[in-house]
């Protein structure tokens, strides 16, 4: 039934022509002086989106298409239906025979959880809405709380550990099965499960607090740091942004090219905090107790062990190793920046911390002689956008389809929805692009798991959710987002996790998609930045936003040879 609901639906899109698609499915129109040749995606990110059509579309719908979360009080009710239903999940549990229906339960546990405790990690940092954030941080360390208290479970884990005993049974069931009783058991192993009740519930305690202190750390890294206007001098102001009588900070202004902007960006923006680093330290002295507690000498240990690295040893010895490897090198690209700088600003010449990500640029521009004015007209986001389809086609089978968002879906009216849609396995999930830069949004790329996949019981698939969040700069009136080669390399990177999360279709959502070793997880996204910085693959889709005109080969060669991030 899955495969042939996914057929009618991949039917039903590739049925129709690009401008009824472009119509019909993304209700959007060309801007002005923007090529009209893209293809259905390409042209859904390459023309902005119409404000008014969102109030044509019927009645409100909650984030995400859950009906509970078309308001912030919907979290609260949310994680209550989510712990009612965890209650009789734990019961079912600790009540069900040993057997594969003991890790099903399991899966259908941790899912019930994951669902709400992963929509609102992202919800909590990504809505503009100041109430969204707030529900949504109480719903994080709600379900946080449980799941700890899940983890320290005597009775729980005592139902999982008369599965695993029984040598047996455990052969009977298939590796999958097997491979995911094993790291539930894991996760009640460096939770503390094996010590007495006092001091589990003082590992509870530690993780709940852990949870609360990574939060408060990891928010207050992406707020803005302000400054009186007349501190740093009239000629860079216009720079920063303005907020009355004080400029605003939020970046490092990295590819600046007058000195002093980066050096004011660089040292207000990271000026030390009493409170984050009191935070930071706590933070750090709790994993450290929580370590001891549950049996390892440092957090590392616990936080490595079930990756590919294993041990902090082993890290140590890849870094190590790295560093040597790369020192000669590295000596080699500080004396080029060096000499960049001494050329360029000789009354103040000396490297600095700010330096070298623009210096670097300028010997890439300079040796390659290649400017960004050339080579950005080829790389629009809808080009880029158009090229990850193709590459995703050729590759994967996979074609992503431009979808029409409800009022209430999403949390900002510049949010485009694909649907990844497989040649033969029809409809896989979904993909909500958060691209654009706004007021208080985090300046970090980064890829969330809303939902993820799994067989369910009746023998549907439930199909994963995914966001990918970059911070590119909005359309204008008269071009659409054009991209350097370091914008394209991170969307490749991001959308590298997000094919992931849809083509890890496992029977457990336990272990779909990137919910793997953290170490893992990036490989699949690594591997895409080599396509991105491939000359034989830009070429298949650099075209100019406004006459759709490839990108001539004198131009490509030098635009990807632009791309590695080393200088030699």
């Amino acid at each position: 039934m899955l495969l042939a609901a996914g057929a009618r639906y991949a039917r039903r899109l590739c049925g129709r022509g690009a401008a009824a698609a472009l119509q019909g499915r993304t209700g959007r129109s060309c801007a002005r002086d923007v090529s009209t040749s893209w293809s259905p995606v390409g042209a859904a990110f390459n023309v902005k989106p119409q404000s008014h059509l969102w109030s044509l579309l019927g009645e409100r719908r909650g984030l995400f298409g859950v009906p509970e979360l078309s308001t912030p009080e919907g979290f609260q009710v949310a994680q209550e239906e989510a712990l009612k239903k965890t209650e009789w999940l734990v019961e079912r549990a600790c009540s069900t025979p040993p057997g594969p229906q003991t890790v099903l339960i399991f899966d259908e546990l941790s899912d019930c959880l994951c669902r709400v405790a992963d929509l609102a990690d992202f919800v909590k940092i990504g809505h503009p809405d100041p109430a969204f954030r707030e529900a949504a941080q109480e719903a994080c360390r709600s379900i946080g709380t449980m799941v700890e208290k899940l983890n320290t479970n005597v009775e729980l884990y005592q139902s999982l550990q008369r599965l695993l005993g029984d040598k047996k049974l455990m052969e009977s069931l298939d590796a999958e099965t097997r491979r995911v009783a094993e790291l539930f058991m894991f996760d009640f192993e460096i939770s503390g499960i094996h010590l007495d009740e006092e001091k589990r519930r003082r590992a509870v305690d530690l993780n709940v607090k852990i949870l609360d202190l990574s939060n408060a750390f990891l928010m207050r890294t992406n707020f803005p740091n302000k400054i009186r206007k007349s501190l740093l001098p009239e000629h860079i102001q216009h720079h920063f942004a303005r907020d009355g009588s004080h400029l605003i900070i939020d970046g490092l202004h990295a590819e600046a090219s007058d000195d002093l902007v980066r050096e004011a960006a660089y040292k207000i923006f990271l000026y030390p905090n009493a409170d984050q680093l009191k935070c930071l330290e706590e933070l750090l002295s709790s994993r450290d107790l929580l370590a001891k507690l549950v049996g390892y000498s440092t957090f590392s240990h616990r936080a490595l062990q079930g990756t590919i690295a294993q041990t902090p040893e082993t890290v140590m010895q890849f870094l190590e190793k790295l560093s040597e490897k790369l020192s000669e090198r590295t000596r080699k690209d500080f004396k080029m920046m060096q000499g960049m700088k001494t050329k360029l600003n000789p009354q103040n010449s000396k490297l600095m911390p700010w330096d070298p990500p623009y210096y670097s640029g300028v010997i890439r521009a300079e040796r390659y002689n290649i400017e960004p004015s050339l080579y950005c007209p080829f790389l629009s986001l809808g080009a880029c956008m158009e090229g990850l389809n193709v590459l995703f086609n050729k590759l994967l089978g996979i074609t992503l389809y431009a979808e029409q968002t409800f009022k209430g879906e999403v949390w900002c009216n510049d949010i485009r929805k694909l649907a990844v849609v497989h040649e033969s396995e029809g409809l896989l999930g979904y993909i909500y692009c958060d691209f654009f830069q706004r007021a208080n949004k985090p300046q970090q790329d980064c890829h969330f798991t809303i939902r993820g996949g799994r067989l369910k019981e009746d023998g549907s698939y439930q199909l994963p959710v995914v966001v990918l969040m970059l911070n590119l700069p909005h359309a204008s009136r008269d071009f659409p987002t054009l991209l350097t080669p370091g914008m394209m390399e991170n969307l490749f990177h991001e959308m590298g996790h997000a094919m992931h999360s849809m083509l890890g279709r496992t029977r457990y959502q336990h272990v779909t998609g990137t919910r793997c070793p953290t170490d893992f997880a990036e490989v699949p996204s690594i591997l895409m930045e080599y396509f991105s910085n491939d000359y034989r693959v830009v070429s298949q889709f650099a075209k100019h936003y406004q006459t759709g005109q490839a990108c001539c080969r004198s131009v490509l060669p030098s635009m990807t040879l632009w791309m590695p991030s080393c200088l030699t």
